[in-house]
């Protein structure tokens, strides 16, 4: 009787623990979910290569969102895609704002959400 206590206790609390680490993390992943939808619906859109070093850090950063983010990418061979070039590309990662503006680089998500007014809690 004592060993079934002892049993039933230690499944409740590797339950719980389990509980609580899945329910983090879909918390985390919802919450990035909503920010690249709402970069995505805001008009931002990253253009980028997939051999570059700063394109990768900045997807890294999304982690499973990044596949609600608008990526176009532009290495095509040795040169650059029809579309990278009529929009004037000259460098990896360049963020495109629904204004017209732009930013070069690895951008932090708080800056993004910052310049495109996406929360970021």
């Amino acid at each position: 009787m004592k060993n079934k206590k002892t049993l039933l206790i230690i499944l409740l609390v590797l339950a719980g623990i389990l509980f609580f680490s899945l329910n983090g993390g879909n918390a985390e992943s919802n919450e990035l979910d909503s920010f690249a939808k709402c970069l995505t619906d805001g008009g931002a859109k990253m253009y980028g290569a997939y051999w570059c070093g700063h394109c990768k850090d900045q997807k890294k950063m999304f982690g499973d969102s990044w596949k609600y983010v608008d990526y176009i990418e532009c290495a095509e061979g040795q040169g650059q895609t029809a579309e990278c070039q009529a929009a004037g590309i000259t460098g990896y990662p360049t963020w495109e704002f629904a204004d017209g503006s732009r930013m070069s680089g690895s951008i932090p998500l708080q800056q993004l959400g910052s310049v495109t007014n996406c929360p970021l809690e």
